[in-house]
């Protein structure tokens, strides 16, 4: 695993930090289970995404606010997705900080592609380069939106 920056707190007193040890499973997948994109996830299933991938967390007051997770090769390419804040944590430009940390990270600056799929943060995105597709006739995808349905949460 390459190394990552320090954790950094803001003046607002909020900690930043890319240790998977602080992450709280918890937080996340309540967070996650009522999304517009996972509605419903299991727990286990959000634990092996956690595992096998890049993340990037928030806390205020020891607890978890905020979390992004990337699917990366730390080579070439990087899905950035799961990203949220709590509700009352907004409009203190959390997910900025978040973003920013995220495209700054050292093992990714090399990165040929960054993708990301989003129904309503295109303006928060486009601040970091984001843009829509080009051609989006290359790209395909198989979407099974009801896979957790009959899981054990």
């Amino acid at each position: 695993m390459l190394p990552h920056p320090p954790p950094e707190t803001n003046a607002q007193g909020y900690l930043l930090s890319f240790d998977k040890d602080l992450l709280q499973l918890e937080n996340i997948h309540g967070f996650l289970t009522e999304s517009y994109w996972s509605k419903a996830i299991p727990k286990s299933i959000v634990a092996q995404a956690i595992e096998h991938s890049m993340c990037v967390g928030i806390y205020h007051e020891g607890q978890q606010i905020a979390f992004a997770r990337l699917i990366t090769d730390y080579t070439t390419f990087a899905y950035v997705c799961d990203v949220f804040v709590l509700e009352q944590h907004r409009g203190q430009g959390l997910s900025k900080w978040m973003m920013k940390s995220i495209m700054a990270h050292p093992a990714l600056l090399r990165l040929r592609r960054w993708m990301l799929a989003t129904a309503d943060a295109h303006e928060l995105y486009s601040q970091f380069g984001f843009t829509p597709l080009t051609k989006p006739e290359m790209f395909m995808q198989v979407h099974r939106p009801e896979v957790y349905k009959d899981l054990p949460q």
